[in-house]
């Protein structure tokens, strides 16, 4: 069963011009579980803790590999990330059908805050 505790990395977006290659290397090399719906491929890791898409047409630099943190309450967490000074660059509701935001860490990394949606 997923560890789903808020702080968790949940969620990770990796960059690849040819999603579906990727998706074969990683099922290879790391024995990823992968599939394609509806244009995109997802995976699992081998441990089913840690899941993912590759992104056609980003740069794999910033903010290439995009790591969504697990969060109990993503507003308090979007508060909490500004009282430390940080910059919210994508607001809550820049992906829609999802609960996440995404702000700029203090070494300059831009990383995503994901709340599982009720249910």
């Amino acid at each position: 069963m997923t560890t789903l505790r808020h702080g968790k990395i949940c969620h990770v977006e990796l960059p690849s011009d040819h999603p579906q290659r990727s998706a074969e290397f990683y099922a290879r090399v790391f024995d990823w579980k992968v599939r394609a719906e509806h244009g995109t491929w997802f995976f699992e890791d081998s441990t089913d803790e840690v899941s993912g898409h590759w992104v056609p047409h980003r740069e794999p630099t910033p903010p290439g590999v995009l790591v969504y943190v697990w969060v109990d309450d993503l507003a308090a967490a979007v508060e909490r990330v500004q009282a430390e000074g940080c910059e919210i660059v994508q607001p809550t509701g820049g992906d829609p059908g999802e609960l996440t935001a995404r702000f700029l860490d203090p070494g300059g990394s831009v990383v995503g805050l994901y709340q599982e949606p009720p249910g």
